[in-house]
């Protein structure tokens, strides 16, 4: 027991030590928890993952910022552990791509740039081709494709509805912001304000230091996709993606 204590005081002191001789102070101190619930389909989750989030990657903010990405949002769990997505089939199948490339690529510089590109075609309404983010970014399908169809996509899935459910207080719409544990409701576009304001570290950052990223009071409204609302199905999409699946096995079999 003593030898353990020991050894756990050295390995303290000399993460300390490290901390301090190698790296930046401000990659020393506490991360400010960034969170966001959204489903793959919204488009006001696709507008503020292409325009807005990535503000985080300027003037050294990612230095002060733990990002998780959570893609399930307003999807409904059945009796028989099926989904049933807001934005239809299409969306219960990016988000299951989503989340194995979070699992493929835990590292944020690795997956972000893939839900980025992914969310770009949804933005632009081209997701259907969502396939050539893999071109485009370098990355390996194989390792998204056979989440998807072994099974892992849905586990994750169930692991990211069991989160999204116990959120305190629940989530009314996506994107819902978390900042440090705190739900950032409607002001979600204002979360450099929040993080800025959250983050407790003594080096200065650049994002931080401008007066624009003062919380405002009397902030307008921003759009969001509620939980209560249901968006028809596109029958064309629900097809694509059937069709992709079918080719995905018959390529796997072969």
């Amino acid at each position: 027991m003593e030898f353990s204590f020991q050894k756990n005081v050295i390995s303290y002191f000399l993460v300390c030590f490290l901390c301090f001789a190698q790296f930046s102070s401000i990659s020393c101190e506490k991360k400010v928890s960034l969170a966001l619930y959204y489903e793959s389909l919204c488009p006001y989750c696709s507008n503020f993952i292409v325009n807005y989030l990535p503000k985080i990657f300027k003037n050294g903010m990612i230095d002060i910022v733990d990002l998780k990405l959570v893609p399930w949002g307003n999807t409904k769990l059945q009796p028989d552990n099926t989904f049933k997505c807001q934005h239809g089939k299409a969306e219960c199948f990016l988000d299951i791509v989503e989340a194995c490339a979070i699992d493929a690529w835990p590292d944020l510089n690795e997956h972000f740039p893939f839900i980025y590109c992914v969310e770009s075609l949804v933005y632009h309404k081209n997701y259907t081709q969502w396939e050539t983010c893999f071109e485009k970014l370098n990355l390996k399908k194989k390792l998204v494709t056979d989440c998807v169809l072994s099974g892992r996509g849905k586990e994750l899935e169930l692991q990211y509805a069991a989160e999204t459910s116990a959120l305190q207080p629940p989530h009314k719409y996506v994107p819902w912001v978390v900042v440090d544990g705190q739900p950032l409701y409607d002001d979600y576009m204002d979360f450099i304000s929040f993080i800025c304001r959250a983050y407790k570290g003594t080096a200065p950052v650049p994002s931080c230091s401008s007066s624009i990223n003062v919380i405002k009071i009397g902030r307008k409204f921003n759009p969001f996709c509620l939980k209560q609302t249901a968006m028809s199905k596109l029958s064309t999409v629900s097809s694509a993606i059937t069709s992709w699946l079918n080719r995905a096995k018959l390529t796997a079999s072969a």
